[in-house]
């Protein structure tokens, strides 16, 4: 009897407990719903855009729906360069888009490479890391959200941790233009849309990990494409009202953007209507950094140079003609994607490269000389770093210790594998494997066998590097040395049996 009254009271003290736990569960339930209405309820109410957050939910049916495809490609940079690095839809950079303020836009990422993408998307205010970061090979994702303010933003690839800064370096960014409701103040002065719309992107090419990690870019393009408004000008008529969209995608350098003989009338930064400036020579852009320009062209017929004035970013590309020509055919709008070419054309392009750019793996000599070190140099260094090997190709002697050492420092959160590498041969006379290397962590390998040994990261198998070993010319040199000792010797040794034979014969009398 005594043991079931325990029991009972047990039982009556843990249902209790449960009640009032349950009760409490529900409680912070409904007080973080709350919460969360609370704020949506409170943003719809402010005379500020809301965020841009939307459920993702299948009956919420979007104004625009956009389509990315991420990949490992080529593409052409004019010139007779190939870059061979990360590409969006084939390209860089990736299509231009362009929606409205307060549309409601579906994002789809195809990923039809063979490593892991993802995207950031720069004009949604919420969360899309976890819609659309890191899509496994052959996976799509989506998301939606409100394009809830007006501007001209960046997005690119972000596979999360290391990846994300590697995928940018390397090719995979684009523009997205959010039009805003309000008019821009020369649009309500004019009371017309521009007659010249350019949306205009700069962005930086490097030719390694190393360049990219310290900020050398080989070249600086509009719209990806060397020198590409020189070779065709954007042609404007006397007083055309025009209007850039303009972003430096960086990812590393500042620019000031110019056109030689305009004056703004207005710019705004990020693109917004609410954030007008009269006049001004140029704008300055740090990496991600947009604005919208508007001016007149000039009564004046003529070649405007555009450039951007930090000007050795001119001379690797970044510079452009604006004709004023009052045979001009406008309306016109020029958009911010690469060139696109047709099989045919891209092929026969291809036969006629005289450079490749591969920032992960060997490109041609010119960019990636072969580095070699005498047979005195009995160790030599590889760094990796910036997703790549750095020197890409080397050539030593037999015995040589190669040290491959990671550079790389960001080996935080999830991602492509994160910043952590290894050197692996995939084609060699003898193989080696490094264990997974973290920051600052090295291998060694001694190479005794001579021929080519092709390696790359496994984490990341788009990383490619060589050492080729060639006989040790110290050991040779000192076996034909040995060689040429004998044959003088014998020479020597022919020459004196000669003389002693003929000293001989005289002695007998044989020799007259």
């Amino acid at each position: 009897m005594k043991t079931l009254q325990i029991k009972k009271i047990i039982y009556l003290t843990v249902s209790v407990f449960m009640f009032f736990s349950l009760t409490n569960l529900k409680a912070q339930n409904k007080t973080n719903d709350t919460k969360f209405i609370e704020v949506i309820n409170r943003d719809n109410g402010l005379s500020i855009p809301t965020s841009s957050f939307v459920p993702q939910n299948e009956n919420i049916k979007p104004d625009v729906s956009v389509t990315i495809e991420l990949s490992e490609g080529e593409a052409y940079l004019g010139a007779g360069v190939m870059f061979k690095g990360f590409v969006i839809d084939g390209n860089i950079p990736g299509p231009n888009i362009v929606v409205n303020e307060g549309d409601i836009v579906e994002f789809i990422v195809v990923n039809k490479g063979t490593i892991p993408h993802g995207a950031s998307i720069h004009s949604a205010s919420t969360q899309t890391s976890k819609y659309l970061g890191k899509i496994y090979a052959g996976e799509t994702k989506s998301m939606l959200f409100k394009a809830s303010r007006p501007g001209v933003y960046m997005y690119h690839c972000a596979p999360g941790g290391h990846g994300i800064p590697m995928h940018i370096l390397f090719g995979q960014y684009g523009m997205m233009t959010v039009k805003p409701k309000k008019q821009y103040k020369l649009e309500q002065l004019l009371n017309k849309k521009p007659d010249v719309e350019i949306y205009l992107l700069q962005h930086e090419i490097y030719s390694s990990g190393k360049d990219a990690i310290d900020g050398n870019p080989i070249y600086t393009l509009w719209n990806g494409k060397l020198f590409r408004y020189v070779e065709q000008p954007i042609k404007a008529k006397p007083g055309d009202y025009v209007r850039i969209n303009y972003l430096n995608v960086g990812p590393n350098k500042v620019s000031t953007f110019h056109i030689v003989g305009i004056m703004w009338d207005f710019v705004y930064w990020q693109g917004n209507p609410d954030l007008p400036q009269a006049g001004g020579q140029t704008v300055t852009s740090g990496p991600s950094d947009s604005w919208v320009i508007e001016f007149r062209m000039p009564p004046d017929e003529g070649a405007y140079t555009m450039l951007d004035h930090a000007v050795s970013a001119a001379d690797r590309g970044a510079i452009g003609l604006l004709m004023c020509d009052k045979n001009a055919q406008t309306p016109v709008v020029v958009t911010s994607e690469g060139p696109k070419y047709e099989k045919k054309e891209f092929d026969e392009i291809k036969s006629k490269i005289i450079r490749v750019v591969a920032p992960f793996e060997p490109g041609t000599p010119d960019i990636d000389p072969v580095v070699e070190y005498g047979p005195e140099v009995k160790d030599v260094m590889v760094k990796i770093i910036g997703n790549s090997f750095f020197p890409k190709s080397i050539k030593v002697h037999q015995g040589t210790t190669v040290t491959f050492q990671n550079e790389d420092v960001f080996t935080y959160m999830e991602g492509e594998f994160s910043g952590i590498h290894t050197a692996t041969t995939y084609d060699a006379p003898a193989p080696f494997n490094s264990p997974l290397l973290g920051h600052a962590e090295s291998f060694k390998v001694k190479l005794d066998k001579t021929g080519a040994y092709n390696y790359l990261c496994a984490p990341h198998i788009y990383m490619k590097g060589v050492v080729t070993v060639v006989a040790d010319e110290s050991s040779s040199g000192a076996g034909m040395l040995w060689i040429i000792v004998l044959v003088a010797v014998a020479i020597l040794l022919i020459v004196f049996i000669l003389l002693k034979v003929n000293s001989i014969k005289k002695k007998v009398g044989v020799v007259n």
